[in-house]
């Protein structure tokens, strides 16, 4: 009967965890973070409409149409935080708290294209006491927010570069490619980095300080950090990030 049980533990495993997964995948906005990416994405290839040859633009975005397919790009994330997420159940119990939903709440709005439009010339300066900033500073220290940025960042400006080495091969080398890559993601990462905390400030800000110091307790946990670690990956399948470290 213990062999039969185990059997029957091992044929509905895989597929139990894969509902987890795909539930995480909901539950933690990856889903409404990918629509409001896509935005952007339109947006950026308006913005080379003016600038660029008929044809090249045309290039750039059958280009970046067919890489950032919305499917797709939905595909490769969850395929990757799966492999890299052995166990979602304790992430999953996190997203689907009322806690969890309120950060998620937090930082999907952040991202509506309403919202970026709004503070494109940069976020205002709030104000907040020590224990506030402390409790900021470990979630600065804790979430990957300076990698995620910076992928996001390259994948959107990027887009005109692959559509250059497409209609003119070996403009760059791969070596040459992958340092410049390299270069724009440390500074960009630097850069996010500096107004690190008062941007986490204005995401978490309905946020009362006992709930950003359970987030933080989340994020800093044995569960939270593999949870974060995964979500990078798989924000970076996501994108198709080839040259992604």
């Amino acid at each position: 009967m213990r062999v039969l049980f185990a059997l029957f533990v091992l044929l509905i495993s895989p597929a139990v965890f894969a509902d987890a997964h795909d539930d995480l995948y909901r539950a933690s906005g990856w889903v409404e973070q990918r629509e409001h990416f896509q935005s952007a994405l339109g947006a950026a290839q308006k913005r080379y409409q003016n600038s660029l040859p008929p044809a090249l633009y045309q290039a750039l975005v059958d280009n970046s149409n067919r890489r950032f397919e919305a499917q797709a790009m939905d595909r490769r994330a969850r395929e990757r935080l799966a492999a890299d997420l052995g166990e979602p159940r304790a992430a999953l119990a996190f997203f689907q708290s009322p806690l969890g939903r309120k950060v998620v709440a937090a930082e999907t709005l952040a991202t509506r294209p309403e919202q970026l439009a709004q503070h494109a010339d940069g976020l205002p300066r709030l104000q907040a006491d020590a224990t506030r900033r402390l409790l900021i500073r470990h979630l600065a220290q804790a979430l990957p927010v300076r990698e995620a940025g910076a992928e996001v960042s390259l994948a959107l400006a990027g887009v005109a570069a692959d559509s250059l080495s497409q209609m003119l091969p070996g403009l760059l080398g791969n070596n040459d490619a992958r340092g410049l890559m390299d270069g724009q993601r440390q500074r960009l990462m630097e850069q996010i980095g500096n107004d690190l905390d008062n941007t986490l400030l204005h995401v978490y800000r309905e946020l009362s300080d006992p709930e950003l110091e359970e987030f933080a307790a989340f994020a800093e946990s044995p569960e939270g950090k593999a949870y974060y670690q995964a979500a990078l990956a798989a924000l970076r399948a996501g994108l198709a990030s080839d040259n992604a470290p």
